[in-house]
C-alpha cells in the first residue's frame, strides 16, 4: 500500500491555490559529489550520524520560493526533513511531506511517481525539483492534465539562482 503525507505542518494550507513544489533533499539541498578540495558554501549537518553539505543556494532560494508555491518534500528522507531542515532554511515551519513504498517493484519505473500521483492528483500544478528525474518522470510529466515543471539539478551544485527564477516565472506565469 502506498502511503501519502501524514503531517499537515502549521501554515501548510493544501487549498491555498498556490502550485505544489515538490522538493527533493539529496542533490537539492544536500550537496555531494563535489570535489573534496572546493566544497560549495554551505553548513555540514549531521543527520543520523552521516554529514551532510546542505547549500547555503538553496537556503538562500528556497524560503522565497515559498511565496509562490505551497512547498512539499518530496524525497527519501521523508518526515526527517522537517527533523533537520526548515530551522536551518528559513523555513516558517515543517513541511508535509511524502512517504514512499519501499519496494515499489515494476508498476514505475521512478519510485516516486506513484505516490506524487496519490498526493496531487493529476489537475493540481505542480513543480518538481530533484537531481534524479529521468524519462519516465518527463513521460509522466507530459501525461499529467495539470502544468507541471520538472526541474532538475545537479547534485554537487542542488538549487541556485537559475533553478529558483525559473521556477517563480513559472508560476506567475499560470
Amino acid at each position: 500500500m502506498i502511503l501519502q503525507a501524514v503531517i499537515s505542518a502549521a501554515g501548510s494550507n493544501p487549498d491555498s491555490g498556490k502550485p505544489l513544489l515538490l522538493v527533493d533533499v539529496d542533490g537539492v539541498i544536500s550537496l555531494f559529489g563535489f570535489r573534496p578540495d572546493a566544497p560549495p558554501e554551505g553548513e555540514w549537518l549531521h543527520v543520523d550520524g552521516i554529514l551532510h553539505l546542505c547549500s547555503a543556494r538553496a537556503a538562500q532560494h528556497l524560503p522565497g520560493l515559498g511565496d509562490h508555491f505551497e512547498l512539499v518534500w518530496c524525497t527519501g528522507w521523508e518526515e526527517k526533513a522537517n527533523d533537520y531542515l526548515p530551522q536551518w532554511l528559513g523555513l516558517p515551519g515543517d513541511l508535509r511531506f511524502l512517504q514512499f513504498e519501499r519496494n515499489p517493484g515494476k508498476a514505475r519505473a521512478h519510485w516516486k511517481l506513484q505516490a506524487i500521483d496519490d498526493f496531487a492528483g493529476q489537475q493540481r500544478p505542480l513543480a518538481w525539483i530533484d537531481d534524479a528525474l529521468d524519462d519516465a518522470c518527463r513521460d509522466w510529466a507530459a501525461a499529467r492534465i495539470g502544468p507541471t515543471l520538472l526541474v532538475q539539478t545537479e547534485a554537487s551544485i542542488g538549487l541556485d539562482e537559475i533553478h529558483a527564477a525559473e521556477l517563480r516565472a513559472w508560476a506567475r506565469a499560470l
